[in-house]
Parts: structure tokens; sequence; C-alpha cells
């Protein structure tokens, strides 16, 4: 079966960094475009990054261009999201998702996998 799994969450410092890797299993990892969203406490679940299935960039979010990077490594079926000069903001769990089909996808329902998350917490 599909599996995501999340790793590489902590508590952290404003400025600070942090890579967070997702590994999947169960499918043509090489094939789909991949996702790492955000949902912080009281809000909606937000689009961070989309990476193609060849490593382009497809999508930032405007908030974290600059300093976010998003990556994948096909041979070991894992999508990363590198962050750098982290702000309290950024405080959230993070989920990677398997785009559902081709074609950008930009909403939460347009994929189909998720991981269960990661717990990212920058203090001030």
């Amino acid at each position: 079966q599909v599996q995501l799994v999340e790793s590489g969450g902590g508590l952290v410092q404003a400025g600070d960094s942090l890579r967070l890797s997702c590994a999947g299993s169960g499918f043509n990892f090489r094939s789909y475009d991949m996702g790492w969203f955000r949902q912080a406490p009281g809000k909606e679940r937000e689009l961070v990054a989309i990476i193609s299935w060849s490593g382009e960039n497809l999508y930032t979010l405007d908030s974290a261009k600059g300093r976010f990077t998003i990556s994948r490594d096909n041979g070991k079926n894992t999508v990363y999201l590198q962050m750098n000069s982290l702000k309290p903001e950024d405080t959230a769990v993070y989920y990677c998702a398997k785009a559902a089909g081709f074609g950008l996808r930009l909403r939460p329902r347009e994929y189909d996998y998720w991981g269960q998350g990661t717990q990212v917490t920058v203090s001030s």
C-alpha cells in the first residue's frame, strides 16, 4: 500500500534551519509530482511547495520564497523541504502528499495520499 513517512521536524529558534524528509513507498515514486503542505492550529491546510516528477519546482508559497527549497531524490524515493531563516509564523504541522494524477495540483483535494505529518515549532 502507499505510504508516506515524514521526518525532520522539531523545535528551533527563529533564524534556524530544518530539513524535512518524506519517504514514499508502495507506488512508482518517480512518476508523480509531490507537494508539501502545512497546517497551523485553527487554520486551513496551506500549500507550501510542489515539485514535479522530474525535479522541477512548480510552486512555492510567496512567504517561503527565498527561504524554503523543495527537492527530491528519485533513487531514494524521498522528497525534501529545506527550510532556512525560519520564523515563528512557520510553526505548523508539515505534511507531504502525492499528487493524484498529472498537471499542476494546487489544492489539498488534488492529492490522494498523505503522510502523518511532522511538527515544526519556531520560537521567537
